[in-house]
């Protein structure tokens, strides 16, 4: 089970919790604002952009190929961006909180 937090761009604060899919999946079931999906996750739309906090981010990892390509699309890329259907939910992400960029 991970618990997470989604800072919205109106820096509202979501606190949700999962235990299977992906980050994307759990943040739209959840109605975070910012978070769309509008590919369902096969990484192909960056409408779930997010930034990761630089503490966590060895922990989540970096983007592959694929995912950097989609990134670059976005005018608010930085180097600590992710899309977050490419992250998967588990107890690896539990506590951290996920700045929503769009």
């Amino acid at each position: 089970m991970a618990k997470v937090i989604f800072v919205t761009q109106n820096n509202g604060s979501v606190e949700v919790e999962g235990d299977s899919g992906s980050l994307m999946e759990l943040a739209v079931a959840n109605g975070v604002a910012g978070i769309d999906g509008d590919c369902g996750g096969v990484c192909s739309c960056a409408t779930c952009h997010i930034y990761i906090d630089p503490a966590d981010f060895d922990e989540v990892g970096s983007a592959e190929e694929v995912e950097a390509d989609m990134l670059e699309l976005d005018d608010q890329v930085t180097e600590y961006s992710r899309l977050c259907c490419q992250i998967e939910v588990s107890e690896q992400i539990d506590g951290m909180t996920f700045v929503v960029a769009n």
